[in-house]
This record gives C-alpha cells, structure tokens and sequence, in this order.
C-alpha cells in the first residue's frame, strides 16, 4: 500500500512472536484480512492480536501507544484494546511490533450503518465519555489532523489534483477554502483521533447495529474537539448525523470544523487507496460524496 513498507512472512512472525513471548510460542497464528493501512495483523491464539507497523516504528513510539491505550480503554465506555507487551526491531523485522488483545466484532460498513439510530447513540455516548477525561497540561502534539485546518492546505491540494476523476473536485476544494478558515478551537479535548469505521466495531442485537468496540487508541490525546466528529461523515446520512450533533450539543462552527476534517481525510483515501485497498478508497469516495451533498455546507459555497 505504501512506498518503501516492510515485508512480513507469517512464518517469520511466528518465530518472532515465540521468542518475544514464549508462553504465546503454542497459541494459532491466523493473519487478518487487511482493512487498516499501516500495520500488519496476526491474530494469536483466540485472545490477542500481534500488530506489525508497516512503515516502522520505535519501541519508544509503542511504549507511549501503549500507555495512550490504557489511559483510553480505561476511559471508553466500549470494549478496547489493551497493551499485552512491545518487541525491539530485529534482523527479521526491522521494527519495533506489539502485541494487544483481541476485540471481537465486524468493522462497521458506511452504508449497512448509514440509518443506524443505535449506533449514532452509541458513539455519543462515546465521545462524550472520552470528553470527560482530564486533558491536565497536555497539549496537541502536532502529528497529523486535529490541530489547524488549513495546516493541511498542500496535502488537500495534491489529493485534489488526483481525484478528479472520483468526484467533484472543484466543488471539494470551494467548500474546503471555506472549512480551512473557519477560527481553530479555543481547548483541547481528549479526541481517539481516527474514527473511521474500520476502527470501529459493530455487532447485531436484537435487530439493532450496536457499537461492540474501538480499536487503535493508540493516538488517544488532546485534539480539537471537532475531530472525532468525522464518524459522524464517514457511517451516517443526514438523520444520522443529525442524531450525533444533537447527542453532543455541538454548535454550528465545531460542527463545520468537524466536515472540514472528515473532508481532508476523506479526500485523501479515493486516489491513493484505489488499487491497494479498494475498501479504504470506497470510504474515501463515500465520505466526500456525504459533505459536497449535504445542504448546509453548500449553502457555504452556493
């Protein structure tokens, strides 16, 4: 999927996984369909899930995801992951990897969800949960979306000089130099900072699509408030994320933030995903299809 990604056998996972943990050297290895993007995933045994980084990362980096899952399956009303342990890079893997446990559940579809009142109310009761745990003295770390819109303004750029083919791309970029100037929050909220649906897990109940889990918490910490409002773009039609911005008393400029990131995600997974993750590319084409169609935000444009 990505330029320069590392390259992971199965059979050499095992043999890495045995010698980090030797009580897992037993357990059944069953790779997992990929939906994410940047990690390489085992499922071991029946309770845990090996997470290879594809594109690198230090033991460092997996410490500190691995204190920012705790602080968030500690936080989250929903099932979450949970740090089981880190491994170094080695010759086999030039990586540091982790190990977590397993959550059981099925990515959550933007289309079978798209109506879902349960699940719309199920992720309030998310956010709002997360919104309570104390920021303290943190700040923004700088990495990726959740600080200033128009900090993204090259990359927008770039995606939309590729998507013209997906979607409207001109009118995309009209409403996103409206978004980019809207005024930046005023604090931080604690934010899981990539809500897609593939972080996402459902299950059924009684005919209803609940939330089962939230995984990759690892990038749990302070953001705008508005990011974790994309879920609300990426799995909902109108009445949909009317349920969500009414559940979360969210006031008109947070809710136009909170399009503007879903929008600069979205436009970023059409074109770049297309052959190597067709799913991923859907969302991307869905989500963009969700804000340009939405008739507040185009009243903005005209």
């Amino acid at each position: 999927m990505h330029e320069g990604e590392l390259a992971l056998e199965t059979e050499v996972a095992a043999h890495l996984i045995a010698r980090r943990f030797p009580e897992l050297g037993g357990e059944t290895l069953r790779p997992v369909p990929m939906t994410g993007t940047v990690n390489r995933i085992i499922r071991v045994g029946d309770g845990l899930v090996a997470r290879f980084p594809l594109l690198g990362a230090t033991t460092h980096e997996l410490v500190r995801e691995a204190a920012a899952l705790e602080e968030f399956a500690a936080s989250s009303p929903f099932p979450a992951p949970r740090s089981y342990g880190t491994a170094s890079a080695s010759e086999e893997f030039d990586s540091a990897w982790a190990v977590q446990t397993w959550i059981e559940g099925d990515p959550a579809d933007p289309v079978r969800s798209s109506t879902s009142e349960t699940l719309a109310h199920d992720l309030v009761a998310l956010i709002r949960a997360l919104r309570t745990v104390d920021v303290r003295d943190r700040v923004f770390d700088g990495r990726g979306r959740g600080g200033v819109l128009g900090d993204h303004d090259e990359w927008v750029a770039t995606c939309l000089r590729r998507s013209a083919h997906l979607f409207d791309a001109a009118r995309a970029g009209r409403l996103w130099s409206v978004l980019r100037e809207l005024p930046s929050a005023s604090a931080p909220v604690m934010s899981h900072r990539d809500l897609t649906p593939f972080n996402l897990l459902v299950a059924e109940h009684e005919g209803d699509t609940r939330l089962a889990g939230v995984l990759d918490g690892g990038d749990f910490g302070p953001a705008d408030p508005a990011l974790d409002l994309v879920a609300a773009w990426h799995l909902f039609d109108a009445p949909g994320r009317h349920l969500l911005r009414e559940g979360l008393a969210v006031d008109d400029l947070e809710w136009r933030r909170g399009a503007g990131w879903a929008l600069q995600q979205a436009l970023g997974l059409g074109w770049y995903y297309a052959e190597s993750n067709p799913r991923m590319s859907a969302l991307g084409i869905s989500t963009v299809g969700r804000v340009l169609a939405d008739e507040e935000l185009s009243r903005l444009i005209g």
